[in-house]
């Protein structure tokens, strides 16, 4: 498949981009720490400038998934379509704690030019946030990867609330063009969507 051809499938390349925020965030987060312990100034500034990359490629693979979501969504059976709804609302819901990582650490990396001594609370403070976002990318993944594979899948998602409140996963990249349609944050290729039966 030409590089052409796996940009005009836009599913497919955020499958192959969603290991950036998960596994690359997880080796920068393994990198800052390693940093702070040796009190290495240059490397804790290295560690930061991968954290902020990493967690901002966050943006990218929500730009994709959203893309492909219709390819996939017409792809999937019933529960695989739920998952896919589950998966979008997860990403949409739990996606800022990415943008907010990488603001933090690229505003540490900023500012320890100019005062040194913010550079290592503001750096655990990165580490955190990181680490928050490791774990909510997980759980977006885990029902992401239950999309296709239906070996994976114990029941049905479980039910998204009407009343949920939830920011497009590329926010706040599209905040300013009037298309506010969910974006994705990890997913897999073959979705489905079961009607909600709330009694509301």
């Amino acid at each position: 498949m030409g590089s052409s051809a796996l940009l005009n499938q836009p599913e497919y390349v955020h499958v192959t981009i969603n290991h950036f925020p998960l596994i690359g965030l997880f080796v920068a987060m393994l990198a800052l720490a390693v940093a702070l312990l040796n009190r290495n100034r240059t490397a804790v500034l290295i560690g930061l400038a991968l954290l902020a990359l990493l967690a901002l490629s966050v943006w990218p693979v929500s730009v994709y998934g959203e893309a492909g979501y219709d390819r996939v969504l017409s792809m999937s059976d019933d529960n695989g379509q739920a998952y896919l709804r589950y998966h979008q609302h997860l990403a949409d819901r739990w996606a800022f704690l990415y943008y907010i990582t990488a603001a933090i650490a690229a505003l540490g990396f900023g500012l320890s030019w100019k005062w040194p001594r913010v550079l290592t609370p503001v750096s655990i403070a990165a580490l955190l946030l990181a680490a928050g976002s490791l774990c909510a990318g997980v759980v977006i993944a885990e029902a992401g990867g239950r999309i296709r594979h239906r070996e994976f899948r114990r029941g049905p998602p479980p039910e998204i609330k009407e009343n949920s409140v939830a920011f497009p996963a590329t926010f706040p990249f599209n905040a300013g063009s009037g298309d506010f349609r969910p974006g994705l944050l990890i997913c897999d290729s073959q979705p489905d969507i079961v009607p909600s039966h709330s009694g509301h």
